[in-house]
């Protein structure tokens, strides 16, 4: 059975990130949203062990001090983490892994499952356009926007450990963006070899590994 896939997408707040994660869950049934533990509360809509598992500061950091968590991250004054167990077991399982979570988590993802993970950084049209999205959504205070405007910028500076950058300029483009490098992303040679080996192994003619002689 060939593994899953950590689709993990990252962005700052406001750029869109958690939109087009959602309609590529749609879109690809198997895809499931990794269910985060964060310490944050909940906000209108949200439901425990759908959205987030809401536990509280001193459950989270027995969490981590057991190294339960595959990664976890402090972001805007609360702590979110994905439970390691959970990612195993769906990589095992050949069961793709959506991750709508900042660059720490990516990163810390990709130095655990380098072989497993591809990863998305979103990107808005401008700093301004941000800042207009953010307001729009009126579920922050001033004060809350002006930190995840602050945040945003030191954000910024970590694309360059992500695989793909997308603009998210226009929603429909860059849905087809995204999408595209997801169905790509199982297409690597790395995960489609097999593949070829097969055909060539009966023909009798199976070649090593990586010779494309």
């Amino acid at each position: 059975m060939a593994r899953g896939l950590l689709v993990i997408v990252s962005s700052p707040s406001g750029a869109g990130k958690t939109t087009l994660c959602n309609r590529l869950t749609r879109e690809f049934s198997d895809l499931k949203f990794s269910v985060s533990f964060t310490t944050r509360r909940p906000r209108p809509g949200e439901r425990e062990g759908v959205d987030y598992s809401f536990v509280d500061m001193p459950t989270f950091e027995r969490m981590v001090a057991a190294g339960d968590f595959a990664e976890w991250a402090k972001v805007h004054g609360n702590c979110y983490g994905t439970p390691r167990a959970a990612v195993a077991e769906a990589l095992d399982g050949g069961r793709d892994v959506l991750f709508d979570i900042d660059w720490q988590g990516g990163k810390q993802l990709r130095t655990k499952f380098p072989e497993d993970s591809v990863m998305i950084w979103v990107l808005p049209p401008s700093l301004d356009v941000l800042e207009q999205r953010l307001r729009g959504r009126a579920t922050d205070s001033s004060a809350v926007i002006e930190l995840r405007l602050e945040t945003a910028k030191q954000e910024l500076e970590h694309y360059g450990i992500y695989d793909f950058l997308v603009v998210n300029d226009e929603l429909e483009r860059a849905y087809l963006s995204v999408k595209s490098i997801y169905v790509a992303a199982h297409h690597t040679m790395n995960r489609q070899e097999w593949a070829a080996r097969k055909l060539l192994a009966e023909l009798g003619r199976l070649a090593p590994v990586g010779d494309n002689s």
